[in-house]
């Protein structure tokens, strides 16, 4: 039994922000000195040949990454890289600091293996992330920006603020994930509507001088036709990647206690689907895709690699498995691939895919 496993009964008994947030201030504390950073990546760091990924320009030194919404505003990328991800994704950041949703907000299912949430993007907002990653040493692994809207934006507005994040946190990130998919922001226009799509990328377009690559974050809960449709408009408009997928708002088949509290569902009850998207969508291009939901361990990994995925990332998954996920991940899929005769991830991307 890990020590984590056997600390997390007791941190259950805490609020989910109340333990995250604790949780964050023991990452800060293993990334303030070298030599406790030396100690982490002693225990957790893990490198091998075959789990180097090349996406969109970039190489990965590992295929597993954490999502969006874990380090809303980069506190703790040292440490993420030490534990031995490949890559981290800061954010979803708004021009301007934001509350979100009252709390209650943050629930979890045990009995699932998932949690539901309602954060509705929360956060320091664009200037306080600027600033402290202009005092960080950011690590050697590619560091995104999820750019996101302020809650009471309008159409028009919303087109301002991602320009407004993107321009302010340019100079940080490796690529940039534009998230229209959230399930828990005010619905007061259709976010993936194609013009307003398309008003989206060609104004990021327009402002990316260095041609970073962009990204766009999807739901599960669209269809192929909806994803058809959205493949279209990457295309025309030169869009880099897809992340796949955001938190659904299926909540049928949870049996945990919190079941029935409004907000998107993640971990094990998304996975099924979030792995299907990856699948319908590697079939309808070769873009890289990014996926997301339900990954946990090296098999749930695997899967969506085998699904299509050129990358993963999670959260609600290191929230289950502790500080040892990405080792144990890492250590996991290379087993994965020499049990199948793969030399690389790249060669097993895709091999369950649709035709």
């Amino acid at each position: 039994m890990s020590l984590y496993t056997a600390v997390r009964p007791l941190l259950f008994k805490l609020p989910p922000e109340t333990a995250h947030s604790l949780g964050k201030l023991g990452l800060r504390a293993a990334q303030s000195t070298d030599f406790t950073r030396s100690l982490v990546r002693d225990q957790y760091l893990y490198r091998h040949r075959k789990l180097e990924v090349e996406a969109f320009g970039l190489t990965f030194p590992s295929p597993v990454g954490i999502a969006a919404g874990f380090d809303k505003d980069g506190h703790v990328l040292q440490a993420i890289a030490d534990l031995g991800f490949g890559f981290t994704e800061v954010g979803t950041v708004t021009p301007s600091p934001q509350d979100g949703e009252s709390k209650p907000r943050l629930f979890r299912l045990p009995d699932d293996d998932g949690m539901i949430n309602r954060l509705a993007f929360n956060g320091q907002g664009a200037g306080r992330v600027d600033d402290r990653l202009d005092r960080t040493e950011l690590p050697d692994i590619p560091i995104s920006i999820n750019v996101g809207k302020m809650n009471d934006s309008d159409e028009e507005g919303a087109i301002e603020d991602y320009r407004y994040v993107f321009e302010r946190l340019y100079d940080h990130a490796d690529y940039f994930v534009v998230n229209v998919s959230c399930p828990n922001t005010p619905e007061e226009y259709d976010e993936e509507d194609p013009d307003h799509l398309r008003k989206i990328f060609s104004t990021l377009n327009e402002a990316n001088p260095e041609d970073k690559p962009i990204l766009v974050k999807v739901g599960p809960d669209s269809g192929r036709e909806g994803l058809a449709s959205l493949v279209d408009i990457v295309h025309e408009q030169g869009i880099d990647g897809i992340v796949a997928t955001n938190t659904t708002t299926d909540h049928s088949g949870l049996e945990s206690e919190h079941a029935d509290e409004w907000g998107g569902v993640s971990g094990d009850p998304l996975e099924p689907k979030a792995t299907e998207t990856v699948r319908t969508l590697a079939g309808l291009t070769d873009l890289p895709i990014v996926g997301v939901g339900g990954v946990r361990d090296a098999e749930t990994a695997y899967r969506k690699i085998r699904a299509g995925a050129s990358l993963v990332q999670l959260y609600t998954g290191f929230v289950y498995e502790g500080p040892s996920t990405a080792r144990q991940i890492n250590t996991g899929l290379v087993e994965l691939l020499d049990r199948d005769g793969f030399d690389s991830i790249s060669e097993a991307v895709g091999v369950d895919a649709e035709n």
